[in-house]
């Protein structure tokens, strides 16, 4: 139901960090979306939600990859994430240039210039860069996938039929490695 990840380093601190691996531009992730949201909505407060964009090489991917990371940085607010999958697969309006990704932002209160600015700088290369790192780390070859703790992989397979089911796993991890953090801080006392 899930996949220890080898040479794994544990996310230091007193919450448990559940990253979810997606692309805008794939479809299983767009479906998963309302599931990791009502999910991530009734999370416990130890409980670190936080999204990373995977590339896998594409240039389409890294657009959006870069788009998305631009807005995290620029404090841009969440309903644009959703926005952002809905103008994609409900409206189905592709946007092929980060121009056209800047005037969706504007919706969201970015300012054009700066968005365009942001999504050129050193600090999203950077981002990007590590956060690529990262999937290469966990050992990611698909999306939606769901890494908790920086422990443990999480990917749609035979075992886990649904989205439901991929979060119950979430679920069993995210307690047992607060468990661990209970009683690792209660053996520190």
């Amino acid at each position: 139901h899930y996949f220890k990840i080898d040479n794994a380093t544990a996310v230091a601190g007193d919450q448990v960090e559940v990253v979810e691996l997606f692309s805008y531009l794939c479809s299983h992730c767009n479906t998963f979306e309302p599931y990791v949201n009502t999910w991530a909505a009734r999370a416990p407060e130890f409980v670190d939600f936080k999204r990373i964009p995977v590339v896998f090489g594409r240039g389409s991917w890294e657009l959006y990859a870069r788009a998305f990371v631009t807005a995290e940085i620029m404090n841009l607010n969440e309903k644009a994430h959703m926005a952002m999958m809905d103008r994609l697969w409900k409206e189905r309006k592709i946007m092929r240039s980060l121009d056209e990704i800047a005037d969706f932002y504007v919706e969201y209160g970015a300012d054009k210039e700066k968005f365009l600015s942001t999504a050129q700088s050193f600090a999203v290369d950077g981002k990007i860069r590590k956060d690529q790192q990262l999937v290469r780390d966990y050992g990611i070859t698909g999306t939606p996938s769901l890494v908790v703790a920086g422990k443990y992989r999480v990917s749609g397979n035979a075992a886990l039929p649904s989205f439901d089911a991929m979060l119950d796993v979430v679920d069993y991890l995210v307690g047992m490695e607060k468990a661990n953090l209970t009683s690792n801080s209660v053996a520190a006392e």
